[in-house]
């Protein structure tokens, strides 16, 4: 994973491989990544908890690649601006596929990896928060799938013990503008993204967290006021050409929530059907 020149650029990654089966994955939460609430936005996360959880994938299921088939995230709580910690563990390695779970936790100012894993690995001293939980399942692919990238230098296998750090680069836009959207029907949450270099992935494709992003977009402009906090998502396709395209259907409406089912679709071919994503949003905090 390079963050140089992506959508990801300032969203200042450290992980730390702790073992063959575990991840650490340390960003900063700011006002560019928020969503309207000023709460880390649910695309952001929803991106670094695929990132974080394919180093473990990737370490197990080494020589193959891997590309992400369903994620879930569920949240706990809402995160402001300020550092949070992703923990990624192993819990399934299957000859097709590979589960990884995550916690999100709001460290309260804790940068450090090591001192944050060690809080976790402490039943009772933890200085930590638990935002949100999630789950990855991954799909096993041959290594020479990944033809986009610097795939050769990603080797988390070699990786553990060790910390690496991606130095934020800055960006003007926040996490939604700068992915340049076109608004095809607010109000039935139509947005287009193309495919482009800033927000592809290995294969190729559109990367599942800006497919969350334009997503989370999507539902945030049909239910204006109330902002994402879990998601469920299962990726069916990649696009080919593109732009994909969102297209949003009120689940239920109650009081205190909303959900919303967004499907993306590729317009540039026949609007193939590319990811279902089921998005609940609450009222933000006061």
């Amino acid at each position: 994973m390079s963050a140089d020149n992506t959508f990801t650029s300032d969203f200042g990654i450290k992980s730390l491989q702790v073992s063959r089966d575990r991840a650490i994955m340390g960003a900063t939460v700011t006002e560019k990544l928020c969503n309207p609430a000023g709460t880390a936005s649910l695309g952001f996360l929803t991106t670094l908890v695929d990132i974080v959880a394919s180093s473990p994938a990737l370490v197990v299921g080494s020589p193959d690649w891997t590309a992400t088939q369903d994620l879930s995230i569920h949240a706990a709580g809402f995160l402001r601006p300020g550092p949070i910690a992703i923990d990624a563990k192993l819990i399934r390695v299957g000859k097709k596929t590979i589960l990884v779970e995550t916690d999100v936790y709001d460290t309260h100012g804790v940068t450090d990896l090591r001192e944050i894993a060690n809080s976790i690995d402490t039943p009772g001293t933890s200085g930590l928060t638990l935002a949100a939980r999630g789950l990855v399942t991954f799909v096993r692919l041959p290594r020479s799938a990944a033809t986009h990238g610097d795939v050769a230098s990603y080797t988390p296998e070699q990786w553990v013990g060790t910390i690496r750090e991606y130095p934020p680069v800055p960006i003007d836009d926040d996490v939604f503008s700068r992915l340049n959207l076109h608004e095809v029907d607010a109000a039935n949450g139509e947005f287009e993204l193309d495919l482009t270099a800033f927000v592809a992935n290995s294969i190729g494709t559109i990367q599942g967290g800006a497919q969350a992003l334009l997503a989370e977009a999507a539902a945030h402009a049909m239910r204006p006021g109330l902002v994402a906090t879990d998601v469920q998502v299962h990726y069916l396709a990649q696009v080919k050409k593109g732009p994909a395209r969102s297209h949003g259907t009120v689940v239920r409406d109650a009081d205190d929530h909303s959900v919303i089912k967004v499907a993306l679709v590729d317009s540039g071919a026949d609007d193939k059907l590319l990811t279902l994503l089921t998005i609940t949003l609450q009222r933000p905090p006061r």
